[in-house]
């Protein structure tokens, strides 16, 4: 459980239509897993980055699911079992083709009681980087100072911190409770992940082109800004210089998931010591490649997926 990246949140259990309509008339649903850090471990593990994801789950089939699952794909666990709440769960529909509905049972939930004596069974000095949500210190009081003393103990160790707003209104009494949050831990990150849309609320900037909310972002203190536009691409403040991407075009599933995605692919690159253009390349690809899939992390791909040339033969024989 050291190297690599250490991603700390709420793992959940996801229930999904199999076809398209909503819950009252689809007959089937998929069971699988998801949250947004678990989702980033997948993705850095798929693409060969030693991770390591850390949260709390129910004494339950579906904490007993989330924690298999990371595990069968490559990650490193660490998981205190709560007996005394239950797994928090997801769950999409699908009305129609490219349209997702989203609803979250985790009120109470054990992800939710994240406190900062779960920390104690890891070792931040032995991570390269500490990837952590703004959704993880929305769920409770014990979860935000959790997430508080995590970036204060890799800050100590000269551990790096990447932050990924990840706005979930649903979560906050209100825009400015959010905003102050997030503030706090751009002013403390090294690296910020946000949306166009996220990156205003923070800043308080409406209607500012991407470079200068990135510009106002690494004002706060962090080093390296990445702006995310959906299917506009994405822009990277950073190395002293602003670089853009273009959207990869594919045709979108769902779009649950593209953001880790993303992250993971962003997060891997800079970890091989690749360029910020570089960074951006690998991510928008990796973004591209989640939308294609109806789960949450399945359609995320490894290095072998990457390599597959344009127009090759979709069959491997």
């Amino acid at each position: 459980m050291s190297g690599g990246v250490l991603t700390i949140g709420e793992g959940l259990g996801v229930l999904r239509t199999r076809g398209f309509g909503s819950l009252a008339h689809e007959p089937d649903l998929v069971v699988g897993t998801g949250g947004a850090e678990g989702n980033v471990a997948i993705g850095l593990a798929r693409l060969g980055t030693p991770v390591t994801w850390l949260g709390r789950v129910g004494d339950d089939g579906l904490g007993t699911r989330v924690v298999r699952e990371l595990r069968a794909e490559g990650v490193a666990v660490v998981a205190p079992v709560d007996p005394a709440a239950a797994t928090g769960l997801l769950i999409k529909e699908s009305p129609s083709p490219g349209r997702t509905v989203v609803t979250y049972h985790r009120a109470g939930s054990a992800g939710s009681r994240l406190s900062p004596s779960d920390l104690e069974p890891v070792d931040l000095e032995g991570f390269d980087l500490l990837h952590v949500t703004g959704i993880t210190p929305a769920l409770s009081a014990s979860a935000r100072a959790a997430i508080d003393a995590a970036v204060d103990g890799a800050r100590a160790a000269g551990v790096r911190v990447s932050f990924d707003v990840n706005h979930r209104r649903s979560l906050w009494p209100d825009a400015a409770a959010a905003a102050e949050c997030y503030r706090s831990l751009a002013s403390r990150a090294d690296l910020v992940f946000a949306g166009d849309e996220e990156a205003a609320l923070v800043t308080g900037l409406a209607d500012a082109a991407p470079a200068a909310l990135a510009r106002a972002i690494a004002g706060l203190g962090p080093t390296e800004v990445v702006v995310k536009l959906g299917d506009r691409g994405a822009l990277a403040l950073g190395d002293g210089a602003v670089a853009e991407r273009p959207a990869v075009p594919v045709g979108v599933v769902d779009t649950v998931g593209a953001g880790d995605a993303f992250v993971a692919g962003y997060l891997a690159a800079r970890l091989a010591g690749e360029p910020v253009a570089a960074r951006l390349d690998l991510a928008v690809r990796t973004g591209a490649a989640a939308c294609t899939h109806p789960g949450d992390w399945e359609g995320f791909p490894t290095r072998r997926d990457l390599d597959r040339r344009p127009g090759q033969d979709p069959v491997a024989r």
